[in-house]
């Protein structure tokens, strides 16, 4: 590859994601705009923060699924890891840093890493098996994780946190406060997340994924997904670069997770179930594997789109049409005719713009 395609072509990959941050931030502009203007009812402005959540859910998933390679099945998780532990630590925090968006960032912080140190735990035993059975035991870690928050109780006094798997075993003081309550989940949590703190950090994920993507760790992701024997042949480590993927998508997904437990004054662990995986993976797919700018777009329509079809009743059918769009969608992308059409007309525009530059 000469030095001029090799500039060319990144330049495209440069020019992608700046496309990328622009849609991200137009929408937020429109979206401040419409508020400012009293264009948005309260209900869709309450799905603000959820949104970017399900979209840094989405693009961090598709790390995993659409440039690994690998069937994540559990991502919901390593969410509920950064909601619970974001909560915790906002509410501990609360009597010593009064300013809101600190407290909601360091929440995020250590959402994020909470949610790392669990895809770690997850990913060194997980990685090393392949396709129906890495998707089932990452299903089954998802699970776990809810289960294990269901039956913890915590709670915060004047000595510090308590870990209990009762409420009476947490054992606090008269000015103590109970953070978790088990199957109750995280109550009277004092809501800090915004719809600012929420574009910054899709704006954030999408600095670490496309950066990811286009580096030397990247390529070797992307070699390892095309062909395993032979990216190991060359001696590219396939547990290294396998968990480097598993590990950020886990920590992004903490940090979502952080900012949707704040979003709301009570957050239970049944929220972050296998449904929930499902749906993100749904986003992915629709989006397009590997495509990051599709995951930004499938995860922020497919979300808002039962609250603007409220009028017609069909939110409760959400699933169905999910499923009923992702169906389709495999269909066109399976189909040769379908495939083969649009195939020309990339050859066609191809061809036409050798032609002008000729």
């Amino acid at each position: 590859m000469s030095l001029k395609q090799s500039g060319r072509r990144l330049s495209k990959q440069s020019l992608n994601g700046f496309i990328n941050y622009g849609i991200v931030i137009v929408a937020y502009l429109v979206v401040q705009l419409m508020i400012s203007q009293g264009l948005m009812s309260n209900s869709l402005q309450s799905l603000l923060v959820p949104v970017c959540c399900y979209v840094v859910m989405a693009v961090s998933l598709n790390l995993v699924v659409g440039v690994s390679g690998e069937l994540s099945l559990g991502h919901a998780g390593f969410m509920s890891l950064g909601a619970f532990s974001g909560i915790i630590v906002s509410v501990t925090l609360q009597s010593v840093i009064d300013l809101a968006p600190l407290r909601l960032f360091i929440s995020m912080v250590v959402g994020a890493l909470v949610g790392g140190i669990g895809g770690v735990i997850v990913g060194v035993p997980v990685l090393r098996l392949r396709g129906d059975y890495l998707a089932i035991v990452t299903l089954a870690f998802g699970e776990i994780i809810k289960n294990v928050i269901m039956v913890l109780y915590v709670g915060v006094d004047e000595n510090g946190l308590h870990f209990a798997t009762s409420e009476a075993g947490l054992n606090l003081t008269e000015a103590g406060t109970a953070i978790v309550k088990g199957p109750m989940g995280a109550v009277g949590v004092v809501k800090v997340s915004t719809f600012t703190a929420g574009i910054l950090l899709v704006l954030f994920t999408l600095l670490i994924v496309q950066n990811m993507v286009h580096s030397r760790s990247g390529r070797a992701i992307l070699a390892l997904r095309d062909n395993r024997i032979a990216a190991e042949s060359v001696g590219i480590s396939v547990t290294k670069y396998k968990l480097m993927a598993f590990v950020t998508s886990a920590a992004l997904a903490g940090a979502a997770g952080a900012l949707f437990g704040l979003n709301y004054s009570s957050t239970l662990a049944s929220r972050f179930d296998f449904n929930t995986s499902i749906l993100i993976l749904v986003f992915v797919v629709l989006g397009g594997l590997g495509n990051i700018r599709g995951s930004i777009i499938a995860a922020a329509l497919l979300y808002i789109l039962p609250e603007m079809l409220r009028n017609f009743d069909v939110s409760k059918y959400r699933m169905l049409i999910y499923a009923i769009i992702l169906i389709l969608v495999m269909l066109a992308t399976n189909n040769p005719t379908i495939r083969n059409f649009f195939l020309q007309l990339r050859q066609q525009a191809q061809e036409r713009k050798g032609g002008q530059a000729q």
